[in-house]
């Protein structure tokens, strides 16, 4: 069954909503340049209420090493996502400390889905860009590895991205908002499709 990740939750109801929902998998994006972005102390209170069967995924770009630690060390994520410039080095750094990692590349050519397939990471997430909530040219994904989809995703093109690949997870964030807030009807409309219920 391909997974789903709801990204960029930030209010309690955001939290209510994928608690009923039950996604794999939520994000909460520290990236301070990120409309959807949340501070620690609130991503402190809203991983509380998240149900424990879902892994909480903190997104990162070029964070310092430390403040990814200390989020994990004090249970407020489970997996580090990285969006910046992170290198191998910086991903083995994580992995040292037992922190899962989703390495994300912006795909533009092969050359992007073979640098994707050699990554060190647990994961790699194939997207258009950083939250640009566009598609890229799924054809050229050509890859063995386990990896999320990203990019664009919303309820009127994940059924054909399904049909035409087989990725691990979803990844949605745009594609359930309306207004740019979280929507409990497309992120119900979404986990549907994904989940064959409609």
């Amino acid at each position: 069954m391909v997974k789903i990740k709801m990204c960029g939750l930030r209010r309690e109801e955001d939290i209510k909503y994928a608690n009923i929902l039950r996604p794999e998998y939520i994000g909460f994006v520290f990236a301070l340049k990120s409309k959807r972005y949340v501070e620690k102390e609130q991503a402190r209170i809203l991983s509380r209420l998240l149900c424990d069967d879902i892994v909480k995924v903190g997104v990162f770009v070029n964070s310092p090493l430390e403040y990814i630690y200390s989020l994990f060390r004090e249970d407020i994520i489970d997996m580090a996502q990285l969006h910046g410039d992170e290198d191998e080095e910086y991903i083995k750094d994580l992995k040292i400390r037992n922190i899962p990692t989703i390495k994300a590349f912006k795909i533009k050519s092969k050359n992007d889905i073979i640098e994707a397939e050699n990554s060190f990471a647990d994961f790699v997430l194939l997207d258009s860009g950083s939250g640009s909530g566009e598609s890229f040219d799924w054809s050229l994904i050509d890859i063995k590895r386990d990896y999320f989809l990203a990019g664009g995703l919303n309820a009127e093109n994940v059924a054909q991205a399904l049909r035409r690949l087989s990725p691990f997870a979803v990844d949605v964030s745009s594609g359930i908002e309306r207004e740019g807030y979280k929507s409990f009807e497309k992120m119900l409309e979404f986990k549907n499709i994904v989940r064959g219920e409609i």
